[in-house]
């Protein structure tokens, strides 16, 4: 009787990388000159409030001693020297093997890892952790000559839920060299090839941000054989292609390059007509979403297909963001929705805006927990096919949820998404944006109630309707008038029903800024000269500061008394002078409720804007956001009903068809190999 043998063959599944172009500010990333130091243990810690708060802030705090690697040690892009007697670990971001990822998601259950070194004496130790954050030492190996290459078969059964390979080198009696290290494992013969992608960039008046990101894609040879299409969605008038970089990007990418040319649709309408093109040509594995304005790591696309190919069922695979001004600081190791509140949110025993360079991998033991996660942010996402020919596309929302929807849909339909280490871009933060409070509160409070009418657990949206009121309210005390009526805009639009989400991509923005401009606190001056001086009639009370953060039981009193203030008579002087000036960081809540008008600067730091209190304004406001709630809290059922049964219509490739057919005949630039 004969048996039975499934054929293997070997894949790479991560190799080291070093920075491509020697940016000291990234190094903290890829390799790790620090000591370990893990923080304590949440157990340990306890259940008390004061200790929790304690600890959190000692978490925050360095422990860097600032040792830098010279950039002169960096090689090539795999290999690094080590000066003589020195010890460094690949114990990094972008280094470190994420052992549980492969382990929970994937088809393989064991790797081996290859390390080559130069140099007499020189030494690699292999480690490991647990989920706890705890290392331990694995195995290790010596170069007993001139070099030598070590292989270490090491298995994923121990990573259920949580932890990291990675190595340590130490160099002898002479500068080593470390060559190359390999993670590969044995997989299937029909897994053997990799997938391909097709790269969807959405871009509006970014033309050199943008030329430079095609640039990035199409000069690394490591990804360029698993790019299938660029597509490039342009929705502005400054065209990617006018930009001075744009010709070296087309003669990299070649026929890869294709420039789609249509209206403002917002990143929703951008990523969908990628996505549309992507199904529609099914030549790629996979639509991978990205920013117009990231910096990318290249390999970060190869390891996101990697994963992908070798996933245990159709995954969208996510990439982490990064500052671009501060390079080694990641915004969240790892997202999903917070199903009361219905609001996005780092998971609950994660860390967002952390500093790698200050606090290193292996001394933070909540990164070596798995994070599991709703959704990925499209900034880098990758999407297999068959997720989209089951699910559909994009929901027509514009900008905001528009990626948090879609990984909820697909989880729903039994596709997860795993936000992957390793693969990652640098982005613009959006702690420098104003999104809060600008023509974008609009697309906040609309698509957050649209996403939670799809997919809350709750039988009228869990905490939304009373929190939205809340935060209604806040808005109407902080003199934020357009802010609030934009709000209360969103929510009428709602009641309108979903039919009118297709129609009205092309034109919401234009009519949104039209309808703000009415408003002072929407009008805004970048020359300080365009407001009138400070005045005020009575100074500060005992000349206390007008930006001390209260205490709990202050900010609850602040609360109790901010909607009744506003009602008071205006104060003398206020109509004609503010009373203050605040920057961004100190425009709170509860030090604007204080004031009958105030110069307020913008988070970008460019300009400022004159809030002035209203008190007949607010009244009315105020009635009609108390009633439009109520409404809410009565007809959520059947708005939910109505929205989930309109879902598969209006995400559909024929619907989007539809909304594209303008722009659908036009010719796109499909660049040719000059």
């Amino acid at each position: 009787m004969s048996q039975q043998t499934t054929e293997t063959v070997t894949r790479l599944l991560q190799r080291q990388i070093l920075p491509i172009d020697k940016d000291t500010d990234v190094f903290a990333l890829y390799v790790d000159l620090e000591e370990a130091k893990l923080d304590t243990s949440r157990h340990e810690v306890g259940g008390s409030k004061a200790a929790k708060d304690l600890n959190n802030a000692a978490i925050r705090q360095s422990t860097s001693t600032g040792r830098k690697l010279h950039p002169d040690q960096i090689l090539s892009r795999t290999a690094l020297r080590i000066p003589q007697g020195q010890q460094l670990s690949f114990g990094s971001y972008f280094n470190a093997f994420p052992a549980s990822y492969w382990r929970r998601w994937t088809i393989v259950d064991k790797v081996r890892l290859t390390v080559t070194l130069k140099g007499r004496g020189a030494s690699v130790t292999v480690y490991k952790s647990m989920a706890a954050g705890h290392s331990q030492r694995v195995d290790s190996g010596t170069v007993e000559g001139d070099s030598g290459t070590f292989e270490f078969d090491l298995t994923l059964i121990p990573f259920v839920d949580g932890g990291w390979y990675w190595y340590d080198v130490v160099a002898g009696d002479e500068d080593a060299v470390v060559e190359s290290g390999e993670w590969t494992a044995q997989v299937p013969q029909d897994r053997a090839e990799h997938g391909s992608v097709d790269i969807c960039i959405t871009t509006m008046n970014r033309p050199d941000f943008c030329a430079k990101l095609l640039g990035q894609l199409g000069e690394d040879e490591t990804l360029r054989p698993y790019l299938d299409t660029v597509f490039v969605m342009e929705q502005g008038s400054q065209p990617v292609t006018e930009s001075e970089f744009f010709g070296e990007a087309e003669d990299l990418l070649g026929e890869r390059l294709r420039v789609i040319v249509q209206g403002n649709l917002g990143g929703s309408g951008g990523y969908a007509r990628g996505q549309l093109e992507s199904v529609r040509k099914g030549t790629a594995t996979y639509a991978l979403m990205m920013d117009d304005d990231v910096v990318c790591e290249p390999e970060g696309v190869v390891r996101a297909v990697t994963f992908g190919d070798l996933a245990k069922r159709p995954t969208i695979v996510g990439g982490h963001m990064f500052s671009i001004y501060s390079r080694s600081r990641l915004h969240s190791f790892g997202e999903i929705v917070q199903p009361w509140r219905f609001w996005w949110q780092t998971r609950l025993d994660g860390y967002s805006d952390w500093d790698l360079a200050a606090r290193n991998l292996r001394s933070s033991r909540w990164m070596h927990k798995r994070a599991d996660v709703d959704f990925n942010g499209w900034f880098m996402c990758l999407i297999p096919r068959p997720v989209l020919e089951q699910i559909g596309l994009s929901l027509p929302l514009f900008i905001k949820w528009d990626d948090s929807e879609f990984g909820l849909r697909a989880k729903e339909a039994g596709f997860p998404t795993v936000t992957f280490p390793g693969a990652a871009v640098w982005h613009v933060p959006w702690t420098d944006k104003n999104d809060g409070v600008d023509w974008q509160s609009y697309f906040h409070q609309r698509n957050r109630f649209i996403a939670a009418l799809l997919h809350s657990p709750y039988p009228r949206g869990g905490r939304m309707v009373r929190e939205s009121l809340n935060h209604q309210i806040k808005h109407l005390a902080s003199l934020q008038y357009s802010t609030a009526e934009l709000r209360h805009l969103a929510l009428e639009d709602i009641l309108a029903g979903p039919q009118t989400l297709h129609s009205e991509l092309p034109t919401k923005l234009s009519e949104i800024n039209a309808f703000r401009k009415q408003f002072s606190d929407a009008q805004l001056h970048a020359d300080r000269e365009d407001f009138p001086p400070v005045r005020r009639k009575k100074p500060p009370k005992k000349g206390k500061s007008d930006i001390e953060i209260p205490s709990r039981i202050g900010t609850l009193v602040a609360a109790g008394l901010a909607p009744i203030r506003q009602l008071r008579p205006l104060r003398p002087l206020s109509r004609e002078f503010p009373e203050a000036e605040l920057p961004a960081m100190d425009a709170a809540w509860f030090n604007l409720v204080k004031y009958d008008s105030v110069v307020v600067s913008m988070n970008d730091g460019s300009s400022a804007a004159l809030y002035k209190r209203d008190p007949e304004l607010y009244r009315d406001l105020l009635k009609r956001t108390i009633e439009i709630h109520r409404r809410f809290s009565r007809e959520w059922p059947r708005l939910a009903e109505q929205y989930r049964a309109a879902l598969p219509e209006i995400t559909s490739p024929e619907a989007w068809e539809k909304t594209f057919e303008p722009w659908l005949h036009e010719s796109d630039t499909s660049s040719e190999p000059r």
